[in-house]
């Protein structure tokens, strides 16, 4: 087959007029597989003007991914098996339960209505009926029954108020609306289930809005939108208060991802600014009791970002201990910010999961290395050692595997036994650039092995993303990044973000005479507070 004389430049919207076109003789199943290559072509291409897409990422796309990175699916696609030596075999920590296959018990329905059933004709202390000699005492715990019932995302009610008329003076008179109808068309929990759909799980407005009025309930993008953005304000107390509280975090975790905000034009920066890109950036803190996850989306990336949150720290805390990969940008840098750097040692194991096939044995011992080494932590987590007795424990456990790792890598290059400028070099030269800020968890407590707890909450940010498309201006990027700290830092302290957004939006004025009070892991212990002084 021939190439082409010269390159034909054809907009892919030129492509997919000729398919309309064509669509009749194509019939359903042909039109079906060009539109997808078409689509295909259209994705590569964008693909591939961006300059920080390599080959490697396009076959990693272009071929089937894989659905597991650990140690011993790697090796066997690689056609290894892992060994009896292997350190983890020794000691295996406790497997948590499965999901299961969705047969929950009563007490996994926390947010259900109880209602109790008493008997109709029996009571505690009645003789009993069948026997007729026996006493009736009540048990411990009742029988159950579980029911569920569905109903639209949001619900609507209708009151129908009559009108009178007077024959003579034509005077109007409307019945009075019931006190449960309240005074606000949208209540609070309308408020909330948008925001939990839209920021909490990628739903976009218009699929909400097609769901809703296939049901019989419409609700407009326009007006969803109107919701979310007059429901942000008074939350934003809740926000601030959300990064004070981040910025005394022991260890914080951040990180970024690619945005699209239509107003801010990649071909035309800001003044001032040669910057062209547009991000969303992660932050999650941590510390004994709470963690809290904040995000920002604008042209800021996330060490910029980190370094404004750092802005609130309490000066006699010491320097906090920041976890990220090795890219620079992910650097807090401020004129007498102090932190510890520690790398993701997932970002280095990675590559040599990349380059399994090509370098089977040679990854092999570096990949069964860092599952020891995780074998070890995970040991630890299941023991619930303090920061200081998991140090220790690591040092004794994983500090030789470490070692002996550091010093096979050093060998590699001294006895020219791998091409540095191979898939296996790098991946050897990476770590051992980094080695000093990848093994911080052997010299100080309380230091993480991995930056995975960031790369999991970017995904609320990547699956609106994907969904939604873009942000139309910065406040709507704004009052995105608010609802998803919000929801996210509730996930991340086992609170309900329903309840959460529905309880700051009714206590709105305490929530800016206190923000403190009301954080995720503490508003509960507020409202039964607040619940009792109105009862006395």
């Amino acid at each position: 087959m021939k190439p082409p004389a010269g390159p034909i430049e054809i907009p892919i919207q030129e492509l997919r007029d000729l398919l309309n076109s064509a669509r009749e003789k194509l019939g359903a199943e042909g039109y079906r597989k060009l539109k997808a290559a078409i689509d295909t072509l259209a994705y590569l291409t964008s693909l591939i003007e961006d300059q920080q897409t390599t080959i490697q990422k396009l076959r990693e796309l272009l071929a089937k991914p894989a659905s597991t990175e650990k140690t011993e699916k790697v090796l066997e696609n690689a056609g290894l098996k892992t060994g009896p030596e292997d350190a983890s075999s020794q000691k295996t920590p406790k497997k948590k339960p499965g999901k299961g296959h969705g047969r929950n018990g009563a007490g996994a329905y926390t947010a259900a209505r109880r209602v109790p059933v008493p008997l109709a004709s029996l009571s505690s202390g009645d003789r009993c009926p069948k026997c007729l000699d026996g006493k009736l005492y009540a048990q411990r715990e009742p029988g159950v029954l579980v029911r569920l019932v569905g109903r639209a995302p949001i619900e609507a009610t209708v009151y129908e108020l009559e009108k009178l008329r007077c024959s003579l003076c034509l005077e109007v008179f409307t019945a009075q609306a019931p006190p449960e109808a309240g005074d606000k068309k949208y209540d609070e929990t309308a408020a909330s289930m948008m925001a939990l759909l839209k920021y909490g799980y990628g739903v976009p407005f218009y699929r909400l809005d097609t769901l809703q009025s296939n049901l019989g309930i419409p609700l407009p993008p326009s007006t969803q939108w109107g919701v979310m953005k007059e429901t942000a304000e008074p939350l934003r107390p809740a926000l601030e208060e959300l990064i004070r509280q981040g910025a005394q975090g022991k260890v914080l975790h951040n990180d970024d991802t690619k945005a699209r905000v239509l107003s801010l034009r990649r071909d035309q920066p800001e003044k001032g600014d040669d910057r062209t890109g547009v991000f969303t950036s992660g932050i999650v803190a941590t510390t004994e009791g709470w963690k809290v996850a904040l995000y920002f989306t604008g042209r800021q990336h996330a060490g910029e970002n980190l370094a404004d949150v750092l802005k609130w720290r309490a000066t006699d805390l010491s320097p906090p201990i920041q976890v990220s990969d090795a890219l620079s940008r992910n650097a807090p840098k401020r004129a007498g910010l102090t932190v510890l750097t520690a790398y993701c040692n997932a970002h280095g194991r990675r590559q040599f999961v990349e380059i399994t096939p090509s370098f089977p044995e040679e990854c092999r011992y570096v990949l069964e290395s860092f599952r020891a080494v995780y074998h070890n932590d995970a040991l630890a987590g299941e023991q619930k050692l303090s920061p200081e007795d998991r140090l220790r424990f690591h040092q004794e456990n994983s500090g030789p595997v470490m070692k002996e790792l550091h010093q096979w890598m050093e060998a590699q290059f001294a006895g020219r036994k791998t091409e540095p400028n191979s898939g296996l070099g790098k991946a050897i030269a990476y770590l051992l650039r980094h080695w000093k800020k990848l093994t911080l968890f052997l010299r100080e407590p309380g230091v993480p092995l991995d930056n995975n707890i960031v790369e999991r909450s970017l995904k609320l940010a990547i699956r609106n993303r994907k969904n939604a498309l873009f942000y139309k201006t910065l406040k709507g990027a704004a009052v995105g990044d608010l609802f998803m700290s919000l929801i996210h830092t509730c996930q991340l302290n086992d609170a309900n973000p329903f309840d959460y957004l529905t309880a700051l939006q009714r206590h709105a004025a305490e929530l800016k005479q206190k923000p403190s009070e009301w954080m995720p892991w503490n508003y509960r212990e507020t409202l039964a507070r607040l619940t009792m002084s109105v009862a006395a």
